[in-house]
């Protein structure tokens, strides 16, 4: 995997007057209340605070987001906020019919799981991972998570934010079997099967490396899949500050794009994405070329997520 730190010095973000003008509205996060924005102005959907993880509808019509911890849906322009469930929730993602969300929560085996409710009237969550817990009692509902202490790479190490693939067959999520074996991993879940396959572990079996790799999201094809990773290394050599992995899903190759301490990427086409990057002594959303490095700044804020172009 190519070497973050020279990637980064290579293409930092460069200088810009205005935020570049893109094909969709971007959804973000800044001060807890989600906004939107094309590049030319921005308009904010929420107030209050408490607001997390905005994922567009396969649509463009409407935004799934976290409130308080808990799973609510919105109509594109802010109107219509509803709540999805009563179980604390984490990093909700739409399967692409648009007719239920993948969120994740406590599982039967007591760690994360991942769900999916529909989106339409008053569903009961049904469990997808494990597949052991499914047809299972469903567990007591936990507490949710508002907040978290600690640093940036301390808070996103236990973001249990999923994405579902693109042709609806598959989940990515933090954790799964593979948490018997390594102390952090991630995995790609089959929905019908139930079926998991690790794409990212640390630490435990022979690896001597810790970190996690978390945040995941598919490009539009499905041919890509890229998360938020971080590793410390048997030696300072092999350390990697947080930097996102882009991994092919049908050679298994990974490489890191981006720059240090970018995350969250969310792709606009096949060869642009925005990224939560740091600028101004802050946190950013980010244009990167995926294939060349070059990077915008866009809009202060984190979490980006990309309005499918219909």
């Amino acid at each position: 995997m190519a070497g973050i730190v020279a990637g980064a010095m290579l293409h930092p973000v460069a200088a810009s007057a205005a935020a570049p003008a893109l094909p969709s509205l971007v959804a973000y996060v800044r001060n807890g209340d989600i906004y939107v924005s094309k590049g030319s102005a921005e308009k904010r959907l929420t107030t209050g605070g408490h607001q997390a993880r905005p994922r567009w509808s396969p649509d463009g019509k409407s935004i799934a987001f976290l409130k308080s911890g808990y799973l609510w849906v919105m109509k594109a322009d802010g109107t219509g906020q509803r709540r999805l469930t009563t179980r604390a929730a984490a990093g909700p993602s739409w399967a692409p019919d648009g007719k239920s969300i993948a969120f994740a929560s406590l599982s039967c085996t007591g760690g994360p799981g991942v769900y999916r409710i529909a989106t339409a009237g008053k569903a009961t969550p049904e469990v997808l991972f494990p597949r052991d817990c499914r047809g299972e009692e469903l567990p007591a509902e936990p507490a949710p998570v508002t907040s978290r202490a600690g640093s940036l790479q301390e808070r996103l190490s236990t973001d249990d934010a999923v994405a579902w693939s693109p042709d609806g067959t598959r989940i990515a999520f933090r954790g799964g079997d593979c948490d018997s074996v390594y102390d952090a991993c991630l995995s790609v879940g089959t929905v019908a099967t139930g079926g998991e396959q690790t794409v990212a572990a640390y630490g435990g079996g022979s690896l001597q490396t810790s970190g996690f790799a978390v945040v995941p999201s598919w490009r539009g094809d499905g041919a890509k899949l890229a998360w938020t990773a971080y590793q410390k290394g048997e030696t300072k050599a092999d350390d990697q500050p947080l930097h996102v992995v882009e991994y092919d899903t049908r050679t298994k190759a990974k490489r890191t794009v981006g720059g240090v301490l970018d995350r969250e990427m969310a792709y606009i086409t096949t060869s642009r994405a925005v990224v939560t990057g740091q600028y101004r002594s802050g946190s950013w959303v980010v244009v990167v070329d995926v294939a060349r490095g070059q990077r915008q700044p866009f809009r202060e804020g984190s979490q980006p997520s990309v309005q499918p172009v219909r």
